[in-house]
């Protein structure tokens, strides 16, 4: 009997350093919602971006044209793109205090106004923590320039 409630004692003390160890690292976290992100985009979830971007989120996409939250969010609902294929890779987190940016490479391919297109840019994400949550501040995609 001693033993047991000894063995019990033992796992209640183990437990706060359990979970610490199961809770995920801001890098790990950030990379997450950049997953997420991407899913989100390429299904059209505005609700989803919504709730991820900051209010005052800026980005540029591949043409040059720049957005705010709102006309992101109408660039993204447009019905005349039909996104087939959205994907990250090469992903650094570089963490400065609140504040996450992420660097490295997209490919998006599908069709807009009956065409097909492709891109393969290169991607600069920019997340801060706000009132204890991860909001994406700013994003920069860019096509690069053919060596």
């Amino acid at each position: 009997m001693y033993a047991k409630r000894l063995l019990i004692l033992g796992l209640f003390c183990c437990l706060p350093a359990i979970s610490m160890a199961q809770q995920a690292s801001p890098e790990a976290t950030v990379l997450t919602l950049e997953k997420k992100w991407t899913d989100a985009y390429k299904s059209r979830n505005i609700t989803l971006l919504t709730s991820m971007l900051a209010d005052d989120f800026i980005i540029t996409v591949e043409d040059g044209n720049i957005y705010g939250k709102m006309g992101y969010m109408a660039h993204t609902a447009d019905t005349s793109t039909q996104v087939d294929v959205a994907e990250e890779s090469d992903l650094k987190v570089r963490m400065h205090g609140n504040v996450a940016v992420v660097t490295g490479a997209y490919h998006e391919t599908g069709t807009s106004k009956g065409k097909r297109y492709e891109y393969r840019d290169r991607l600069t994400d920019v997340w801060m923590k706000i009132d204890g949550q991860w909001r994406l501040i700013a994003a920069q995609y860019s096509v690069p320039l053919a060596q």
